[in-house]
């Protein structure tokens, strides 16, 4: 529901308890779908009655009554979203106001997906290539701090949104990178929008508040070419394309333009970081568009780059792939034969990339076995297609 961050963020700064607005929140959109007409104002319905259920939630405790009294003359959500500094967006204010320093980096983007961006929590789970057990007690734990630490739900003052930078580009970068790996947009109807389209919205909200942060452009020229190549991604049975299989002409050459542009004035700050390598490497393929070649070589050395700056498997795995391209499969499945397998076992790009390079190197029983794995995690449509033609390939 596409009011569910605007309400979430009134009632979380009114309860003081994240749990207790989404909670209120889960229990009237229930509600308000099994109304007969939809409400005229569905933000503000949801608002309020989520209000008054919470009140009659910490009343029927015995608890907070004096809270509860004080909940009860507020009624107006408007009142309760106006905050002195300009963002003029309340899905981003709830962002800066999630990654708060007091969490830890990667709990502040687990939370901020689940919160704002209504991620479900398996899917969260893929990003950190963890159980969902595993991240619902992360999510969870991070709640009761902010319950229990008393962290205040307002926005910083614009001095201090630089060491909240970091997390809400996580965040951003981790949605997108959910919204992009479901092709079929199965996600996306989970979660009732467009992720990958709102993504790209808070992305360049977020370069145009902050200009002089790199890496601020830095994601936005990634997101931008990521999505230059949406209309591509899929074959005219709902199959997942791999980028180097793409139509190259279907892909949106404004987006890249408008990506190039902002990595030209992220450089001229001289901050790099990972968000703009990323993005040199995206628009690195995006040269194919142009001259019909992919320098791997290129691809190869920011990959190395990127492996410094965010050392880790999710990195190492796509470097190993531009290897292969380079220096041939072998080599590629040498630098995946270094990387954690028991960790990385429920992450499917994973057995993917193992697929790949074990079918080039000639394996194709232990080929077949990888595709067999990565689909037994149960890929969105799309990529499941993709996987079972190439499973069928195998023979």
């Amino acid at each position: 529901m596409a009011a569910r961050p605007r309400v979430v963020a009134a009632l979380a700064a009114q309860l003081r308890d994240l749990d207790a607005a989404e909670e209120a929140f889960a229990e009237v959109a229930a509600r308000c779908l099994a109304l007969p007409a939809p409400p005229r104002d569905i933000a503000a319905w949801l608002f309020v009655a989520g209000k008054r259920r919470a009140i009659d939630a910490i009343r029927r405790a015995r608890a907070e009554t004096r809270t509860a009294d004080a909940l009860a003359e507020v009624s107006d959500m408007a009142a309760i979203l106006t905050l002195p500094e300009p963002i003029p967006d309340e899905r981003l204010r709830l962002l800066f106001i999630c990654c708060h320093p007091a969490l830890g980096a990667e709990v502040r983007a687990a939370l901020a997906l689940k919160v704002i961006c209504g991620l479900p929590v398996g899917s969260i789970a893929r990003l950190f290539v963890v159980s969902e057990q595993a991240m619902f007690q992360r999510i969870t734990r991070a709640k009761a701090k902010v319950r229990e630490a008393g962290i205040a739900f307002e926005l910083p003052p614009r001095r201090d949104w630089p060491e909240r930078l970091g997390a809400v580009l996580l965040a951003l970068e981790l949605a997108f990178t959910a919204a992009y790996a479901d092709a079929g947009g199965e996600l996306s109807a989970d979660v009732g929008e467009d992720l990958g389209a709102e993504v790209e919205r808070l992305a360049l909200l977020v370069a145009e508040l902050l200009p002089g942060e790199p890496e601020a452009l830095g994601l936005a020229a990634l997101v931008l070419l990521a999505r230059s190549r949406t209309g591509a991604r899929l074959d005219a049975g709902g199959a997942m394309v791999p980028l180097s299989q793409q139509d190259t002409r279907l892909w949106d050459y404004a987006r890249i333009e408008r990506a190039r542009g902002l990595m030209d004035r992220a450089g001229l700050l001289a901050r790099s970081g990972p968000c703009q390598v990323m993005a040199a490497i995206q628009l690195t393929h995006a040269r194919r568009a142009f001259d019909g070649v992919t320098d791997w070589g290129a691809v190869l050395r920011l990959y190395d780059v990127l492996l410094t700056l965010r050392p880790g498997p999710m990195v190492a795995l796509p470097r190993a792939l531009a290897l292969a391209q380079v220096e041939g499969a072998e080599a590629g499945l040498a630098a995946l034969e270094a990387l954690p397998a028991e960790r990385l076992a429920l992450a499917r790009p994973w057995h993917a990339v193992r697929a790949d390079l074990l079918a080039r190197a000639g394996r194709a029983g232990e080929a077949a076995a990888a595709l067999d794995a990565a689909l037994a995690l149960g890929p969105p449509r799309a990529e499941r297609l993709w996987l079972e033609a190439r499973r069928a390939g195998l023979g």
